[in-house]
């Protein structure tokens, strides 16, 4: 009992006391609530807490920081009326691209079965398996597609990637950085700088994300590639405007560019100015091996040596890239043997994924390196053990080592590594066989040569006119003038034909005595083949004729394709009027057929009138009278 009177009294203590605590005194001054100060006991209820989270989760996730959309952070304004809606409720703004966080539950799933398509090197499916689920109830978010776009550009499809961004774009999905990279990538890897350079343009302008180091070192280097410096510079002036720091990457590309112009006071220059921008101290080596070639241009040998030593005596970072720009300068200068040197020790530094030291770039330089000393089973041995250091051969490496193979008379060795290519995932391209077909005419295979061209057509690729060119000219020289026609009759379909190419082959088979046919490809002239048969051309023509005094066949055919061509407009004439008297005529006996039934069914109600009603005989026969007269006058309208 006095425990609980004791425990009563405390708390009714305890509860006058808040009382007094909470009424206001003059002397005591109330700190206004902060935001900064934590908020105990805000939500009624868990269940409200966690909704307001999922709210403020959503709103970050919908409204992008300020630096993503081309904004500069400005005071906050005191007057909320006065302030601008977010972003995101502006219907005039961009559209945003996808946050990582959208990469959830079916989507999530979608995108895991697409990545497998890939690595199961099926391109094709997953293309399609994209496309088709644009518009289903599980949408691709965009780094499912920036993950099928990268996987066509590895393989240099270039039209798919294009057809596939032109298909999402249609579609509505909104590009990020990644997807503009990849297609600043893949016109300038398709050697159209200038259509990159307009694109670029328009991202700069209108996209609503701001370009990252990436889209730069992409541009630079594409632009460098395609012998476009003066833009490149331009370029690395556009990114200094942005307030981008001097990227060493963006230097070594521009340095490059100078190094393959022979312009070694411009590599020299490039590489103050970065020096002078970093406060005299460039730590990032890989514009050590575009230096050492400036200095080997202007004849500094030493100099390029002692940059070449003291990269290493002051530990500078050096990664593959570096290793690689370091490499190619010393297999370029006559110093292959501190090359193996340096090869050897990238080896060793060799740690994936810890320490990246080796590419695939490492190993075409190694493989020109040893080329160029003559050691070609070297060269194929260094190929074929990338392998074991995690790096895996494109097409353009093989096609690199095949050159080499082909222009010093190896033939046999060529074909041998281009056999490989298929074990190792790759696909040779149009230059791939090329390469093949002509070493095989200098090698007096001809028939070896045409089944390369043939395979280069059977495997869907697309040989252009020159290659095309250079089969049929090697196919004459030795005397196969069927297989000439042959290869003639399958590509004049699929190649868009000069007048060159047409007159080659008519004068072939003339020289043959083979007029007919000649005057067969005259015929296919004349349907309009994409080639202006002119009077020029007609006079070629018929100088082939008249050694054989053939040359009024020529007039003759002239004439009656022309007489056939009449004949074709005059039947097409005549069917389009007889289709428009069908129609009139169909539309007058519609009418007909439609008033016959409104009459039998007149008719039929009248007699049943008359057999119910017989007392309204009379009424009925008027209205029938009167609305058989509307219906002529109806059909009288009509005719």
């Amino acid at each position: 009992m006095i425990l609980s009177h004791t425990m009563a009294l405390s708390k009714a203590t305890f509860l006058a006391h808040l009382k007094a605590v909470a009424q206001p005194h003059r002397h005591i001054r109330i700190r206004p609530p902060s935001s900064i100060y934590p908020r105990f006991l805000s939500f009624s209820s868990p269940e409200e807490a966690a909704a307001e989270r999922r709210r403020r989760k959503r709103q970050i996730r919908i409204e992008p920081p300020l630096s993503a959309l081309n904004r500069n952070q400005q005071a906050p304004n005191q007057n909320p009326k006065s302030q601008s809606p977010p972003y995101y409720l502006n219907p005039s703004n961009p559209k945003l691209p996808e946050h990582a966080s959208a990469l959830t539950g079916n989507r999530l799933n979608l995108h895991n079965r697409i990545l497998t398509l890939i690595r199961e090197n099926n391109l094709d499916e997953a293309a399609l398996y994209t496309r088709h689920s644009i518009y289903s109830n599980c949408r691709p978010t965009i780094f499912t597609i920036n993950a099928v776009l990268y996987a066509l550009l590895r393989q240099s499809r270039y039209s798919d990637l294009l057809s596939l961004h032109r298909f999402i774009t249609q579609a509505g999905v909104v590009p990020n950085i990644i997807t503009h990279n990849l297609i600043f990538q893949t016109y300038l890897d398709c050697r159209k700088p200038d259509t990159a350079l307009e694109h670029f343009k328009q991202f700069i302008n209108d996209a609503p994300v701001n370009p990252s180091p990436t889209t730069f070192r992409i541009v630079v280097k594409g632009l460098v590639d395609n012998n476009k410096l003066d833009r490149a510079m331009d370029i690395k002036g556009q990114m200094d405007d942005k307030g981008f720091g001097p990227d060493p990457l963006v230097y070594h590309y521009l340095m490059l560019g100078h190094a393959r112009n022979s312009d070694g006071d411009g590599v020299l220059r490039l590489y103050e100015e970065l020096k002078g921008m970093l406060g005299g101290v460039v730590e990032d080596g890989v514009v050590l091996g575009c230096l050492m070639k400036g200095y080997f241009l202007k004849g500094m040998e030493k100099e390029a040596l002692e940059c070449y030593q003291e990269a290493f005596a002051e530990a500078k970072k050096m990664s593959d890239i570096a290793y690689n720009s370091v490499l190619d300068a010393l297999t370029k200068n006559g110093k292959f043997d501190e090359a193996l040197k340096l090869f050897d020790r990238m080896i060793k530094e060799h740690n994936p994924p810890v320490k990246l030291a080796l590419n695939l770039g490492s190993f075409n330089v190694m493989v020109d390196g040893y080329c160029a000393e003559g050691r070609f089973k070297e060269a194929i041995q260094v190929f074929r053990s990338m392998g074991e250091y995690r790096c895996r051969p494109d097409t353009l490496s093989f096609n690199n080592l095949i050159e080499q193979l082909c222009n010093n008379g190896m033939i046999l060795e060529a074909e041998e590594v281009y056999g490989e290519m298929e074990g190792k995932g790759v696909n040779p391209d149009e230059y791939t066989y090329g390469l093949l077909m002509d070493t095989c005419f200098k090698e007096n295979r001809p028939d070896d040569a045409a089944s390369y061209f043939k395979k280069m057509v059977e495997s869907g690729l697309r040989p252009n006119l020159a290659v095309y060119n250079r089969l049929v000219d090697g196919l004459v020289k030795v005397g196969k003038i069927d297989d000439t026609k042959s290869f003639f009759d399958l590509m004049v379909k699929k190649l868009k034909m000069d007048v060159a190419s047409y007159q080659f082959m008519m004068k072939v088979l003339s020289e043959e005595g083979r007029l007919d046919e000649v005057l067969q490809i005259v015929d296919m002239l004349l349907d309009d083949n994409g080639v202006d048969f002119d009077e020029e051309f007609q006079e070629f023509v018929k100088g082939e004729l008249r050694k054989e005094r053939r040359e009024d066949d020529l007039a003759k055919l002239i004439e009656e394709k022309e007489r056939l061509k009449a004949e074709a407009k005059a039947k097409e004439a005549e069917e389009a009027e007889a289709a428009k008297k069908r129609v009139g005529s169909g539309i007058l006996l519609t009418s007909k057929l439609f008033g016959n039934k409104e009459a039998e069914s007149e008719s039929t109600d009248a007699t049943a009138t008359e057999s119910h009603l017989t007392e309204k005989t009379t009424e009925a026969d008027g209205l029938n009278e009167a609305e058989a007269k509307s219906d002529r006058t109806s059909e009288q309208l009509t005719a």
